[in-house]
């Protein structure tokens, strides 16, 4: 190994290390080596060299494909040199013979990232080679290859742009067949291999089996319809060989083409789920699939015909013709019933797990994305779309089974199951029950039974309500609900407290002075379930529904939150190594600071290293946290009462947040305006000069939209300080400046650009004139010429300004050239005073007592507002904002006012007469109007 090799190889050593004092100072010097040539292909060799340790060659990976997003774009800062992307290309694919499988996934999925960037232009081999690899009789060779495979049709195939999917269907139509009859090679070995019992082999070539499956699901043509015969060919020979491998995203992306085989796959589906032809020969992944099936047909909307049946497409009217032959009465009640009365009852298997493991089948039961994969799920949300397709036929099917239960106050646990069906179809029911009688006259009754056998009827009841709760539920009955509820948190059984809709108050009914007495009591009891519980899942959910109290009864809160305050930072140090629980405790510290306020400060220990960790873009857990971590962060600022050293010190994270250039970018620009609002002079003092390098790199390749964000900070920094601010951000105001002289095409950026200058203009007036003599001299201009060419294009532009606020901002700033005996600002004046008398119909309002007009956006003093129950108070960012407007021109100055000044100021300044000839160069009209606006001054 050369000396470069070396070097890379002892620093990936020590950057396994548990110690930080030897971690840290690895990631260092390896963050410094992404930018220098030849650094990945030595990591190119260490991970392909079989002999060193797995954790070095893992992080080798990792940092590779790292790499690729960061450095591989021709138009990326440093990217990578042609040659050697050239020698990597080549590298990657020499060899598929990588012994561990996370390795493997690992290097397909980093190829695959090239392979977006390169293939097919300049990479056209390798698609070849990976086909010529899959063909070879060498097991490993042939799984890795197929691997790759796999994971390079996926990323080719989420390509969104025309000339991508033209080189995409080209691809794919050349390779479709290949795949197919490799998925079927491999069918037949896995087979055969089941049959001589030779397990460990048939399992091998049931991943392949798989990983061939997967490859022809992701090649999926623009326009299936030239390619018919084979996706038929395909999925025929799936129903003739292998029926439980049942491949139904055919019919997900393209439903017109498979309109042939919907009747063959309800006959299929239907009979072996809902007749006794399947009793003793199905299984639960084969029964999950088939309802699969049979729910996108029947909520497919390419098979239903539109409003008016004219304008139905043949191919749809074709389809509902079949589907509608199919689903006959007698059918649909039988598959309502046998969904209800067999499906829907709890297993052997289920109530064992709710006696041995509460926690467990607490979590299952709430399903989430498990319809996909779960039988339990997927029965409801099969029945809930059938029940919506065909309600007229199955509402009264289930009335009759709700009839014979009311008034049955000990009922059989069977009832359960139509307790289930009447909650997953209550907007469909919504006309047809009395869900008020129903809850006092029978549902109140069972949830008081406490007989241990009950309490499968007490947690679906429950359960029942929360699906009913927002769909129709008298509101002065919610304190009877919380007094059950209350109870219920006290249940023997763990299941029966757990249930996460017990606690009613996610909906748009809910009323704060309702609840608020029954608050204490149910915040303990879950303060207390989360104590209890011990699975991350579980802990979740409790997490989830004590922030949703949080969140709705917001300050109210304050007295009851001293133990969870207490132990959030060491449930936080336990979930360590799970992330999404550390996401569920980010959302429940969201709310938290949110209802405390300004005593939020008390949790800056634990709250500023949870941001820290959060939203550092060097930390692994970063990937799971960074959304929730920079929403705490941003919560954290607009509720702080003022900046601390530490709160400061996180700002550091930034920097590299900005690079990314991710969704959460908007959020980083808020993060960055609440810090300037929070404490403007120290903030500016440490971060301006590394934010305003960040800002010049984002403007040179970002959207309009981003470009205004950006430029939104810079104005604010100058709202809040206009002389610290226009120092700082210097290095941006050129371009600003060239933006309106040049006529920014763009109204919203020309808008924000006239915005900043008028800042400047208006409250830091000698920085303006020397910005003024920059651009002169740049653009090799008289000042006066240049001056006289922004203020023409103000007044032209003035149009693109829609806020009020702006636009009074324009019109103080070009009076603040006033008085003047410059030439060119008095042969300007005609565009000022018509900005003038513009912004003033934006601003004053006439007193209908006394005629006499007043700047109605003028703010004399900070009231606090008054607040219904259900209104959140004003956070301390918001008194921040409140207090500056004090301060600020727009809401400080009278424009009336301020005009009437500088007319006379002007006028004194020119005399009578030369003043007279000035006014003469403006409209009439406008003159009448001016007059009407100063008339009593």
């Amino acid at each position: 190994m050369d000396g470069a090799s070396s070097v890379v190889l002892q620093a990936l050593t020590q950057a396994t290390s548990q110690d930080t004092a030897v971690l840290k100072p690895a990631e260092e010097q390896l963050r410094q080596w992404e930018t220098q040539p030849g650094f990945y292909s030595v990591l190119l060799n260490i991970f392909n060299n079989h002999m060193l340790d797995v954790n070095v060659r893992w992080l080798a990976v990792l940092y590779f494909k790292n790499g690729i997003d960061r450095y591989w774009r021709r138009v990326a800062p440093h990217a990578l040199s042609e040659e050697e992307k050239t020698s990597l290309r080549a590298g990657l694919i020499t060899n598929f013979n990588e012994p561990v499988n996370q390795i493997a996934t690992q290097i397909a999925v980093l190829i695959a990232k090239v392979a977006r960037l390169d293939c097919p232009r300049q990479w056209p081999e390798l698609i070849p080679i990976l086909l010529e690899s899959v063909k070879g009789q060498d097991g490993l060779q042939q799984h890795r290859a197929l691997l790759t495979f796999y994971h390079v049709t996926k990323t080719l195939a989420s390509k969104r742009l025309a000339q991508d999917r033209r080189l995409f269907q080209d691809l794919a139509s050349g390779i479709y067949s290949f795949a197919c009859s490799l998925w079927s090679h491999h069918t037949d070995c896995f087979l055969q291999q089941i049959y001589a019992r030779d397990e460990a082999a048939a399992l091998s070539s049931l991943e392949r089996t798989l990983l061939s499956l997967k490859g022809i699901n992701r090649l999926n043509f623009i326009s299936p319809s030239r390619h018919l015969l084979l996706f038929q060919g395909f999925l025929n020979a799936v129903f003739e060989r292998l029926k439980q491998f049942l491949e139904c995203y055919f019919l997900e992306y393209h439903p017109c083409a498979f309109i042939p085989l919907i009747q063959r796959s309800l006959e299929f589906a239907v009979s072996y789920v809902f007749t006794p032809a399947g009793e003793g020969v199905t299984f639960e992944r084969f029964i999950v699939q088939c309802m699969n099936l049979i729910k996108m047909i029947v909520k497919n909307d390419a098979y239903k015909p539109a409003k008016n049946i004219d304008d139905s497409k043949p191919e749809s009217l074709e389809a509902h013709k079949i589907k509608t032959a199919f689903f006959t009465h007698p059918t649909l009640t039988e598959i309502g019933r046998r969904l209800v009365s067999h499906y829907f009852l709890l297993t052997e298997e289920e109530l064992a797990m709710w006696e041995e493991d509460p926690e467990s089948f607490a979590v299952e039961e709430t399903g989430g994305d498990s319809w996909k994969y779960s039988l339990r799920p997927c029965t409801e949300v099969l029945f809930l779309d059938i029940f919506h397709n065909y309600s007229q036929t199955l509402t009264p099917v289930l009335l009759e089974m709700v009839q014979n239960l009311q008034g049955q106050l000990n009922v059989n646990k069977k009832c359960i199951v139509f307790y289930n069906a009447v909650g997953l179809a209550a907007y469909e029911l919504f006309d047809n029950v009395d869900f008020d009688q129903w809850f006092k006259n029978q549902l109140l009754g069972e949830l008081q039974v406490n007989h241990h056998r009950y309490k499968l009827i007490r947690r679906r009841v429950i359960w029942l309500i929360g699906q009913w709760i927002s769909v129709k539920f008298k509101s002065d009955l919610r304190p009877l609900l919380y007094e059950v509820i209350l109870s219920l948190m006290q249940d023997p059984d763990l299941v029966v407290r757990q249930l996460k809709t017990q606690t009613p108050v996610d909906d748009f009914e809910f009323r704060t002075e309702q609840f608020l007495p029954y608050l204490e009591s149910i915040f303990g009891l879950l303060f207390q379930l989360l104590q209890q519980v011990t699975e991350c899942d579980t802990k979740m959910q409790v997490l989830h529904v004590i922030s949703c109290v949080i969140e709705r009864v917001n300050i109210q809160i304050r007295p009851y939150v001293g133990c969870l305050v207490q132990y959030l930072p060491l449930l936080w140090k336990q979930s360590e190594e799970h992330n999404m629980l550390r996401c569920a405790i980010l959302t429940t510290l969201i709310h938290l600071v949110q209802g405390l306020g300004a005593e939020s400060k008390n949790l800056y220990p634990f709250l500023l290293p949870v941001i820290q960790l959060s939203t550092d873009v060097s930390q692994p857990p970063h990937v799971y946290l960074l959304e929730d971590g920079l929403e705490l962060w941003l919560v954290t600022l607009e509720n702080s009462p003022a900046i601390t050293p530490e709160l400061l010190r996180i700002f550091q994270n930034m920097s590299a947040l900005m690079e990314m250039s991710s969704e959460n970018m908007r959020t980083c620009f808020q993060i960055v305006n609440a810090y300037i609002y929070l404490s403007a002079t120290e903030f500016l003092q440490n971060y301006a000069e590394s934010l305003c390098r960040s800002f010049c790199d984002l403007l040179k390749d970002i959207s309009n939209e981003g470009q205004v964000q950006v430029l939104k900070v810079v104005e604010i920094a100058l709202k809040v300080s206009p002389i610290l601010g226009a120092h700082m951000f210097q290095p941006l105001l050129p371009a600003v400046f060239r933006g309106i002289v040049d006529g920014e095409r763009y109204p919203v950026v020309m808008s924000t650009y006239l915005g900043i200058l008028g800042r400047v203009l208006l409250q830091n007036s000698s920085f303006f004139y020397s910005l003024l003599t920059q651009m002169a001299s740049e653009c090799s201009q008289k000042m006066d010429q240049l001056l006289g060419n922004v203020i023409e294009m103000w007044v032209d532009r003035m149009d693109n300004i829609t806020q009020p606020e702006r636009r009074k901002l324009s019109s103080l700033a070009l009076l603040s050239l006033l008085p003047s005996d410059n030439s060119v600002i008095q042969d300007k004046f005609c565009g000022i005073i018509n900005i003038c008398v513009e912004a003033l119909h934006d601003v004053m309002t006439e007193d209908s007592e006394t005629g006499t007009f007043k700047d109605c956006m003028l703010m004399s003093h900070f009231e606090e507002p008054k607040l219904s129950d259900d209104e959140e108070p004003p956070t301390e960012q918001d008194k921040r904002k409140k207090m500056l407007a004090l301060e600020d021109p727009v809401h400080s100055v009278s424009l009336q006012q301020f005009v009437y000044e500088k007319l006379k100021a002007q006028q004194a300044l020119m005399g009578d007469q030369g003043f007279g000839v000035l006014m003469e160069t403006v409209d009439t009209e406008l003159v009448r109007q001016l007059q009407e606006f100063l008339q009593g001054l």
